[in-house]
């Protein structure tokens, strides 16, 4: 009997996970694929079966946190491309450049995120100041004052955290994984606004 061949819909409902799950794991290596002369993924039901009962060290390294945000990061792209930021007050004073420059500078974020993220922290600090700098320069820049430099920020730091909440609640991560996630997230975050408001007044009193 020839075995059965599952899609990626398929093999995230053996697994019970979502589909994007089986996407990270088979782009990392740790699942069972095969590709088709088109490109697309396939699995064996027995693979991913067997797979399931004796590599569940895998499945957790596979759901490492480094892992985990490149899906985030997907996921906020798309919540800032559906037009969220056109109802944002402090958004509606600025000029095209500097609309493309705050949609821009969300990268930023996000990337000083998975460093503090992949390094425990150890580069938070210095991670910190530097968005949080470059956050309040940009306001300066473009004449929005700190209540609006705030609201700015996080704007990008709520649709982070949403997306983080999708993706690991897609994922099946465990309460606990999903709780320190967020811990992190936060400690960051309040970190780099804390850092935006004492550069935003250094810069305002320098320029007096």
């Amino acid at each position: 009997m020839t075995e059965e061949w599952l899609s990626l819909s398929d093999a995230a409902e053996v697994l019970g996970v979502h589909p994007s799950t089986v996407r990270l794991w088979s782009d990392k290596g740790v699942l069972p694929v095969h590709k088709t002369q088109g490109g697309h993924r396939r699995y064996r039901r027995g693979e991913l079966l067997l797979w399931a009962e004796s590599n569940s060290k895998s499945r957790e390294e596979a759901l490492e946190p480094e892992g985990m945000m490149q899906e985030v990061v997907k996921n906020v792209r798309v919540q800032i491309s559906e037009g969220r930021l056109e109802e944002e007050s402090w958004y509606q004073k600025l000029n095209d450049e500097a609309r493309v420059q705050y949609r821009m500078s969300a990268r930023s974020l996000f990337q000083g995120l998975m460093t503090y993220v992949a390094t425990q922290g150890r580069e938070a600090e210095s991670e910190a100041y530097a968005i949080g700098y470059e956050y309040a320069s940009r306001a300066r820049r473009y004449n929005l004052n700190y209540v609006d430099a705030a609201k700015a920020f996080l704007f990008f730091r709520d649709a982070l955290v949403e997306s983080v909440i999708k993706v690991y609640n897609e994922a099946n991560i465990p309460a606990r994984r999903a709780t320190e996630m967020y811990t992190q997230i936060h400690t960051f975050t309040d970190d780099i606004l804390i850092s935006l408001l004492e550069t935003y007044r250094t810069l305002e009193t320098v320029n007096k």
